[in-house]
């Protein structure tokens, strides 16, 4: 959202800032009993969407056509009504996300990189093509649209013209935006009504791209869009060159053990893999498929001590969140970035529940013995 241009607009936009195409549930464990969502059963997913149609395999195709380019997954607005979009075959529990993206041209056209949850929990990375220098940050809690001074704006070269990579990471304590490695925002637990209002859930990563500016939104849709959408000067073209995920719990399923919508309620079962990256790579390009395969790229996780213009924001700020401790390495200093980690089974991820929780071991169940007996291992080698 606009909040310093468009404030006038602010309760009619935000509630629709997103289309239904990128914005959805079909079922809501607050509300209903729901099937448990498919996990990522490894702690490393990439990308590369510039090797054609099998880099789709782990994604599926929502609304429109994407296809693989040599600049990468191509979205495209051509007419009225299109709304490309994709997303994850799979859930992810707390965990880094990044795209590397080039977002689309034109008035009014939106690109989003997004993760949400079944609930509606949900962490934005938002461009608005009218602004040539900037992106947003958003954040929702359950679907609550009851307060509008969520998002923030951030200052980019030219993302329209300039391939960029957009960060998330996000624990249950914090979570944290980054461009190009860079800090840009905090989110604290605490700080989103006490947690209530804080993403926590398993999310999958949607991505794509919609015409805020379309003439039949809602005026202050298309006054926060920067004006309204001509189809006649398109096509307008988001390009997605790769996407790395981390997922710091990785299992086969999560299942809502009750319609809290707190991350303490989320049960993560069956087995973890050693770590394999799954990725996929052809000469090919086509239009996107549905399947698996594993490489070992990775993703790495800025140093927080990189950025700058960071923004700590919030509803509200009371109790203090949870600390936890993401991405380090067993025979290194907890701050130690995963990427100085010879491999993921290097990597040590632990936490502290924020208060008044049960503690992780609740969450997480049999991945305890897995962390401990590698923390173990690497003490014996100090």
């Amino acid at each position: 959202m606009r909040f310093n241009r468009y404030s006038a607009a602010i309760a009619v936009a935000a509630t629709i800032q997103t289309c239904a195409a990128q914005t959805y549930t079909d079922c809501n464990p607050t509300e209903a009993t729901c099937d448990p969502d498919t996990g990522l059963a490894t702690y490393r997913f990439s990308t590369d969407f510039t090797t054609g149609d099998s880099s789709f395999d782990g994604w599926n195709t929502t609304s429109g056509t994407v296809t693989s380019t040599d600049l990468g997954a191509l979205f495209t607005i051509s007419e009225q009504g299109d709304a490309p979009t994709i997303e994850s075959e799979f859930y992810i529990f707390f965990g880094y996300v990044e795209v590397k993206m080039r977002a689309a041209n034109g008035t009014g056209i939106v690109s989003t990189a997004i993760l949400e949850s079944d609930d509606l929990d949900e962490i934005d990375w938002e461009q608005v093509s009218t602004f040539n220098n900037e992106i947003q940050t958003n954040y929702f809690g359950k679907g609550n649209t009851t307060s509008y001074d969520r998002a923030t704006t951030v200052t980019v070269d030219t993302p329209e013209d300039t391939f960029h990579t957009y960060g998330i990471e996000w624990t249950e304590s914090a979570t944290n935006w980054y461009v190009d490695g860079a800090l840009v925002r905090t989110l604290n637990y605490a700080d989103a009504v006490d947690g209530t209002n804080y993403p926590q859930t398993p999310m999958r990563i949607r991505i794509g791209i919609w015409a805020g500016g379309d003439p039949d939104n809602s005026e202050g849709t298309i006054e926060w869009a920067g004006g309204e959408t001509d189809y006649t000067e398109g096509p307008f073209n988001m390009y997605v060159e790769s996407v790395s995920i981390i997922n710091y719990n990785p299992a086969d399923t999560y299942t809502w053990t009750d319609q809290t919508g707190s991350y303490t309620s989320i049960s993560a079962a069956n087995g973890t893999s050693d770590g394999t990256t799954l990725s996929s790579s052809s000469e090919s390009s086509s239009s996107t498929t549905s399947s698996s395969s594993s490489s070992s790229s990775t993703a790495v996780i800025p140093s927080t001590s990189e950025g700058s213009s960071t923004s700590t924001t919030g509803e509200s700020s009371s109790n203090a969140g949870a600390t936890a401790t993401y991405g380090g390495c067993a025979s290194a200093s907890a701050s130690t970035s995963s990427s100085a980690c010879a491999s993921t089974s290097d990597v040590v991820y632990s936490s502290t529940a924020p208060v008044g929780s049960s503690g992780w071991s609740s969450v997480v169940g049999g991945f305890s013995l897995i962390f401990l007996a590698t923390i173990v291992t690497a003490m014996m080698q100090l």
